[in-house]
């Protein structure tokens, strides 16, 4: 009966320890597997989709801090951010992203075109100074997932 009572601390001693380890662990590696996308816009028609399917994930995940997210825009569809025409649902919904820390890149190429900067632009945009292409690959290499609703 000694034998078992042992035996049996000793078990439970190591599942406690095992699920103490695999829960910090999960915790960890929570913070550093966070995932990160990228959303590619380009059709006008397209605009107020994007800007949901990016406001559902954020939803859908918890939260702006469970997710990297970046948004970058060019041809047609950046007509819908420029500041002098944006519709207020299009306004609001930009500056709550900005403020989630959604990074908004619009195509330098595209604003050269429409003869636009970005002080024409919605607040908390940046410029894809080498173009919006350039700025996707170079977000794919650097781990974001890649969607074009």
């Amino acid at each position: 009966m000694n034998r078992r009572n042992i035996l049996w601390s000793a078990v439970s001693a190591l599942g406690a320890a095992f699920a103490t380890s695999r829960a910090e662990a999960a915790t960890e590696t929570g913070a550093a597997n966070k995932l990160k996308v990228v959303y590619h816009l380009s059709d006008a028609e397209k605009v107020n989709f994007v800007l949901g399917n990016i406001q559902n994930h954020i939803d859908g995940v918890g939260g702006p801090e469970h997710v990297t997210i970046a948004l970058v825009i060019h041809g047609p569809a950046l007509k819908a951010f420029h500041s002098a025409q944006a519709n207020p649902d299009v306004s609001k919904r930009v500056g709550d992203f900005s403020r989630d820390g959604v990074e908004l890149a619009a195509c330098g190429n595209t604003m050269k075109a429409q003869n636009v900067t970005l002080t024409d632009l919605l607040p908390g945009f940046v410029s894809a100074e080498k173009g919006g292409v350039v700025r996707l690959a170079e977000l794919q290499s650097q781990g974001y997932l890649y969607l074009r609703p």
